[in-house]
């Protein structure tokens, strides 16, 4: 039987660099509307991008964690809220290759498909005849408007009658979307609300969650499959932090040679040597930023080619690098912004929304770098986790 070779990483950073005009191009579109345009969608669907994480075996390609950051990066060189929808994406189909094969030949039947999802278990699903009635709200639901898919996560009773996590997948148009993105970062990435009022969920479509966090379904999933869910998570988007930096010192270099430094003799920022030493700075937090994205992909690539167990602490680490990669990220956007004067305020400029969008990831409950430093810290105290989400 003939087998098709896979792109490469170097392709797949190829195919997203190409679509860097068309992201530039409509960035400040989907910031203003609050969502991706449609032609984004469109020119990523084509490239292949939403189905780097879809099984081999149901049309995808399988990608290993290091070509996610490297295209991630790339991405959000061009314009972050369509990397961040990209990299959700892959975290949630991710999530649907869990499910049983005769599930996921219902959702990957469309070359097309995206699907979209949250961690957080904003509902209840109480157990019927043949399936779960499902009923709550999901918020930050990244890339809603264009997913076909979701992957709703609710509390359900557990083996022994307590309450557990579980996955459930459910078409949108069986949801109520409510258009209530407004925000101050990542606007363009139509992270809305969805709701589930007694939605009847088929049991073949509802899974138990718990088994995922510390090791994917190892036992009966090889590769990338077999990984923890929050460490293959903390990979899909660090790169979009690194990416970030690197768009950020970008436009900063393309400015300072063109303008000054108002109330001082300098007729170009670039003469100044404030100017080298800030930008020398911000270029190094953007390399120590890629470090820790790298790491983080390192270890999870290495570990699912040997099919190796996660130990705790290294759980940790993931969710500690992928902390840390924004932190450092948002440290070297800071200082290209504040060097980059009054005029840099305008929102037709590309360093501001960058700006606002570093600053949105930061705030996130699972990238939050205090909450995963300490948590790295607990573990290396000798002391449990403190949360199932590691």
């Amino acid at each position: 039987m003939e087998t098709t070779e896979l792109p490469t990483q170097i392709e797949w950073v190829h195919r997203a660099s190409e679509l860097a005009p068309v992201l530039t191009e409509y960035a400040a579109w989907n910031e203003e509307n609050r969502r991706i345009h449609d032609t984004v969608v469109e020119a990523l669907t084509e490239a292949g991008l939403f189905r780097l994480r879809v099984p081999v075996a149901d049309g995808g390609y399988e990608c290993d964690a290091s070509t996610m950051v490297a295209v991630a990066t790339e991405l959000a060189r061009a314009d972050a809220s369509a990397a961040w929808t990209v990299s959700v994406g892959w975290i949630t189909s991710w999530m649907a290759a869990l499910f049983p094969p005769e599930v996921r030949a219902e959702v990957f039947a469309d070359a097309d498909v995206r699907t979209c999802g949250t961690l957080s278990p904003s509902a209840g699903a109480e157990p019927v005849d043949g399936g779960f009635l499902v009923t709550g709200k999901w918020g930050f639901v990244s890339g809603a408007p264009h997913s076909q898919w979701q992957i709703l996560v609710a509390m359900a009773p557990g083996p022994g009658g307590d309450p557990w996590p579980v996955m459930a997948l459910a078409p949108l148009s069986d949801l109520k979307v409510v258009d209530d993105w407004h925000t101050s970062g990542l606007r363009g990435s139509g992270s809305i609300t969805t709701i589930a009022d007694n939605l009847f969920v088929p049991a073949a479509r509802v899974v138990p969650l718990a088994p995922a966090l510390p090791e994917g379904y190892g036992a009966g999933r090889a590769g990338i499959y077999g990984a923890p869910l929050v460490a293959t998570a903390a990979a899909s988007v660090s790169g979009l932090a690194v990416g970030m930096a690197r768009a950020a010192v970008d436009r900063f270099r393309q400015r300072i040679a063109g303008r000054g430094i108002t109330y001082t003799s300098y007729r170009s920022q670039a003469a100044a040597p404030v100017t080298h030493l800030k930008l020398a700075e911000a270029v190094l937090l953007a390399d120590e930023a890629e470090f820790h994205a790298q790491r983080l992909a390192g270890q999870l690539d290495a570990k699912n080619a040997a099919g190796q167990p996660w130990t705790v602490e290294e759980r940790a680490r993931a969710r500690v690098d992928m902390g840390r990669a924004c932190r450092l990220a948002q440290d070297s956007v800071d200082i290209v912004r504040r060097a980059s004067g009054g005029s840099s305020i305008y929102t037709s400029e590309p360093i501001q929304r960058i700006a606002h969008d570093i600053e949105a990831m930061n705030m996130h409950a699972l990238m939050q770098p205090e909450t995963n430093l300490e948590l790295y810290g607990r573990v290396l105290s000798g002391l449990e986790p403190d949360t199932l989400y590691l």
